[in-house]
């Protein structure tokens, strides 16, 4: 399969203005912007083709070539990521079998995330998207409760059937449970991480749809997908030591830092 990734990032998010040009520092105390972090966390991938940044804003294009990065502009119309990533695919002509949405806003994706996103499809020929699903300890639990108490956004949780395939996803932290846990106990709830594998055909077609009442209400693009009828391959991944969390709020740069010094990250 021959596989594009793309990083949607745009300068004008509602929860956090420019984010994408936010510095996050390292261990060492360097700082570095969030897009060229998300893009490092890319080009970590093996057996991708080609990683480009698909963008509509200038600043970004300027901080994304200083770096080294590709970038491919889109449109401002773009509605969110996954728009955005199906512009920049057919503004290269098109071509990819698998397109991946690595978020601009999720630096510490590690790169086995979307290896075993390539592995799910090829598994699944049903499926025409995947995504992971990380499973939450009580720590990560009680980060995602507690923004939700705060009444902050913060991650998203998934639910899925038998047979890994996606029911829901939300912002609020499903399915529910009463029960207190532990730092390091595993719970039954899982964060979805916000990448995505496209089957090309299935991407094109995205665009196309009409945006439905769950993805209206719950701010979520993958929701489209669902309210469509199409197969979503929700895939279990290890985070093997590793921490993780997007970048969604002001607040979450302390913690980002924090992770990353834990973990050694420069």
């Amino acid at each position: 399969m021959s596989v594009l990734i793309a990083i949607p990032a745009r300068y004008a998010s509602h929860r956090y203005p420019g984010k994408p040009l936010v510095p996050l520092k390292g261990v060492s105390g360097e700082g570095r912007t969030l897009i060229r972090r998300s893009w490092e966390a890319a080009m970590a991938v093996e057996d991708v083709d080609r990683v480009v940044i698909a963008t509509d804003d200038a600043r970004i294009r300027a901080e994304a070539e200083s770096f080294g990065a590709e970038v491919v502009m889109t449109s401002e119309s773009c509605s969110n990521g996954t728009e955005r990533c199906a512009e920049a695919h057919a503004n290269l002509g098109g071509g990819y079998d698998i397109v991946v949405n690595l978020q601009g806003d999720a630096p510490l994706t590690p790169a086995w995330f979307v290896s075993d996103l390539l592995d799910g499809l090829q598994a699944d020929s049903q499926a025409q998207i995947a995504t992971p699903v990380l499973r939450c300890d009580g720590r990560a639990l009680s980060a995602l409760k507690g923004d939700r108490a705060e009444g902050r956004v913060g991650g998203t949780t998934a639910v899925f059937d038998s047979g890994n395939r996606a029911l829901y996803f939300s912002k609020e932290v499903v399915p529910f449970t009463a029960t207190v846990y532990a730092p390091e106990v595993e719970t039954p709830v899982f964060h979805h991480v916000g990448v995505y594998a496209y089957r090309a055909e299935a991407l094109s077609a995205y665009p196309t749809w009409p945006h439905g009442p769950l993805e209206a209400l719950e701010g979520l693009e993958q929701l489209r997908f669902l309210e469509n009828g199409r197969h979503v391959l929700c895939v279990e991944v290890e985070a093997r030591g590793r921490q993780f969390w997007e970048l969604n709020n002001p607040q979450d740069v302390p913690r980002l830092e924090a992770m990353m010094a834990e973990m050694g990250i420069e």
